[in-house]
């Protein structure tokens, strides 16, 4: 008869901005994310615990043309959001963009 050891990681999250908390328990790399009142209501990611880090919007700096329907905008200005970049205190930094999806139309 054998013991299996059973591996359990704990993973401590805070947001930066908003300060809210949490905790997983996940083996697999992942990132925390919630809707962050500091960043209007947007799907920002939380950092582990002990980081020193802090999350901002990229708002578009280019032209958005015929597909502005599909950019992601920030809910409380309307304002068109390009990115939302994580700096932390050692210089590394995550990046998540919302670029906006091709669409299309057939017609007969």
């Amino acid at each position: 008869m054998t013991a299996g050891v059973l591996l359990e990681r704990i993973f401590d999250w805070y947001c930066p901005e908003c300060g809210l908390t949490d905790m997983t328990r996940e083996a697999l790399p992942h990132t925390r994310f919630h809707r962050c009142a500091k960043l209007r209501g947007m799907d920002a990611p939380m950092v582990q615990q002990g980081t020193k880090a802090r999350i901002r919007l990229v708002e578009r700096e280019d032209y958005e043309g015929p597909d502005a329907p599909n950019v992601q905008r920030d809910p409380e200005y309307g304002r068109p959001v390009m990115a939302m970049r994580t700096e932390r205190a050692d210089g590394s930094n995550d990046v998540r963009v919302y670029a906006p999806v091709a669409t299309g139309r057939l017609t007969t």
